[in-house]
């Protein structure tokens, strides 16, 4: 192997298909105007169409389609001309990626497209071709040459198709005010889906596993129950479950740094840390970890409307769900 020919056609083809993608940025025109126009005014979803590199394309801007907010599905056109041509209806918007402009599964679609009064937004690297002519809004996309030396294989064709339509896909976003929750909605399973949608009561520890003691307890009551719980801290209650303190481990490692301690008379109530820091049980697990890591906490208290304990939670929940 040649490591530095390797190395030269490498750099060749990023920058053919860079300056590929930085001319198309001249051609965002009425055209590009008139398919996004299109799309947001569509009442059903986006059919996406293509064959072959082209296909693949497209079944990838179906999904950035769908999950940015515009309700997109892939349709092979090959199996649109065997029964999926169903699928379609007249509330939607059909989208087709096709290089040559000529290809005869789509152009087999045009008619009954044309039937069900269904808009077509085309993208080809032809405008003069049978696709273009009949779109109702076309996108060109055309590269001067492709990053294959052979100048067969689709490399830059493909490429700026997939940019084109990502900006047709980031424009629609901003126009419908598409927003970090909205993405997260959709994303759901993911750590961005995690990190907006998660609350408080998904991951704190309540009943039972919630570590308390009561405002009258001895030092080594609450050392009993943070050993006993695992959550390096505990919540401090009045008779009525209500939130009056905490005492954590930094705190008992600064009461030995002042010297000895007999922590069967030492009492909770005496060396908590009042109005403490607490976060609710409907809180967003982000916006509880924004608070602890301004803070420098490492376990807080869950109370309700009304001050009552409800459950704890400690930075270990938020990184064992992936919110941290």
């Amino acid at each position: 192997m040649n490591k530095d020919k390797i190395k030269t056609l490498a750099q060749a083809v990023l920058h053919n298909e860079a300056d590929a993608i930085t001319k198309l940025a001249e051609r965002i025109d009425y055209s590009f105007y008139q398919a996004c126009e299109l799309m947001l005014n569509c009442k059903g979803r986006i059919v996406v169409m293509g064959i072959g590199k082209s296909g693949h394309i497209g079944g990838k801007v179906a999904a950035t389609l769908a999950s940015t907010g515009t309700p997109a599905f892939f349709v092979h056109p090959a199996e649109a001309s065997h029964g999926d041509m169903g699928m379609i209806i007249p509330s939607d918007v059909v989208m087709a990626f096709s290089n040559s402009g000529e290809t005869e599964e789509i152009k087999t679609l045009l008619p009954l497209i044309k039937r069900l009064d269904v808009p077509l937004i085309a993208l080809t690297g032809n405008p003069n071709s049978t696709l273009a002519r009949n779109a109702d809004a076309h996108i060109d996309v055309s590269v001067e040459k492709e990053a294959c030396p052979l100048g067969l294989a689709p490399t830059t064709s493909s490429t700026a198709a997939l940019a084109m339509a990502d900006a047709l896909a980031i424009s629609l976003l901003e126009q419908r005010g598409f927003t970090e929750d909205d993405f997260a909605l959709s994303h759901p399973g993911g750590a961005l889906g995690k990190r907006l949608l998660l609350r408080i009561f998904d991951i704190m520890h309540s009943g039972e596993n919630a570590p308390k003691v009561l405002q009258s307890a001895t030092l080594n009551e609450a050392l009993v129950e943070m050993s006993k719980k695992g959550l390096g801290m505990t919540a401090v209650v009045d008779e009525q479950d209500k939130l009056v303190g905490v005492f954590t481990d930094g705190d008992l490692r600064r009461l030995l740094d002042h010297g000895q301690l007999d922590v069967h008379k030492v009492k909770i109530a005496d060396v908590m840390i009042k109005n403490c820091r607490f976060t609710r049980a409907d809180t967003l697990a982000a916006e509880t970890l924004a608070m602890m890591q301004e803070y420098k906490i490492n376990s807080l208290p869950v109370v309700d409307e009304n001050h009552k304990l409800v459950g704890a939670m400690n930075m270990h929940d938020l990184l064992r769900n992936g919110v941290l």
